[in-house]
């Protein structure tokens, strides 16, 4: 009886220790594989439209109507071209644009952000929600009023106006995105840098920030793409400017004509706008996925 007992007592551990372990080693394996698969597949989605974007623009002109997805001859001629219409201006005006708008966003959220989230006065949540409420006006529907502000101020240069106008419409989403960061950190940090005898803005300065650079970076680089891929108010605002003047959103768009379309240096040039931003997204990722994170968990 008793070697009975001792011979089952194993056993029925063993079972135990099986099933807490989980699934078997070949199923988890076989589902890795399987979500591999599908991230490859949905990765090559979101991949094929660029790779056909930069085919088309190493593409000859008389194979534009040939079928097949690789051309025979490759054409290097549509990205150095490109340069004699007047491109390099064009690039230049998007640089001051995305960056003077990005600068001036972060030069007001900043304080916003951070007063918002340390300060409880009254009004507070009415604020939040009156800048809330910028966001969800469609740049279209405030072009007449737009367009008749640039002209009655008589500001120096459609690049001004465009980095306020832009400025303008990403404030709202760097104001949020800084409070949640800065709400997600603790005030006793502060509180403690300034018992050694630090200022608050001296707290604020080397504790805080420091801290909130992901939802700095996130601020920043929302509004620079946000910037640089605006549309409709640069078409206006820039109507009968030199094409210097113009950012690349505009100058892309004239190489379509009333009866023919500059396919090589369209795609060209979307290639090169593309650049840009893929550079500055890939240095910063990290960053960014943090920053969106912010204040999701306390």
């Amino acid at each position: 009886m008793t070697a009975v007992t001792a011979d089952t007592t194993p056993k029925r551990g063993a079972d135990h220790h099986r099933r807490a372990a989980g699934p078997p080693r070949s199923t988890t394996r076989g589902r890795t594989i399987l979500l591999a698969f599908a991230a490859y597949v949905i990765a090559m989605l979101f991949v094929l439209p660029y790779a056909e974007m930069v085919i088309t623009a190493l593409r000859p002109p008389r194979e534009l109507n040939r079928p097949g997805y690789l051309p025979q001859h490759w054409n290097f001629s549509n990205f150095t071209t490109i340069w004699k219409t007047g491109f390099g201006g064009n690039l230049g005006a998007s640089l001051k644009i995305a960056a003077g708008a990005t600068v001036l966003v972060l030069l007001v959220s900043l304080p916003a952000g951070y007063y918002t989230a340390r300060r409880r006065f009254r009004g507070r949540t009415l604020f939040l929600l009156l800048v809330l409420a910028t966001q969800m006006f469609q740049p279209a529907a405030m072009l007449v009023g737009i367009q008749r502000e640039f002209i009655s101020f008589k500001l120096p240069s459609p690049v001004f106006s465009l980095i306020l106008v832009n400025a303008g419409f990403n404030l709202a989403f760097a104001v949020w995105i800084l409070n949640a960061y800065f709400s997600s950190i603790p005030a006793e940090l502060e509180e403690a840098a300034m018992v050694d005898g630090t200022s608050r803005l001296g707290a604020m300065w080397r504790i805080t920030f420091p801290l909130a650079l992901p939802g700095i970076v996130t601020a920043l680089i929302f509004t620079f793409i946000g910037a640089w891929n605006e549309f409709i108010v640069a078409l206006t605002l820039t109507l009968g400017v030199s094409n210097t003047q113009t950012p690349l959103t505009v100058a892309i768009n004239s190489y379509i004509g009333q009866y023919s379309v500059d396919w090589g240096h369209l795609f060209a040039g979307a290639v090169i706008a593309t650049l840009p931003v893929i550079v500055l997204f890939a240095i910063i990722e990290k960053h960014v996925v943090s920053g969106l994170t912010a204040g999701s968990i306390k």
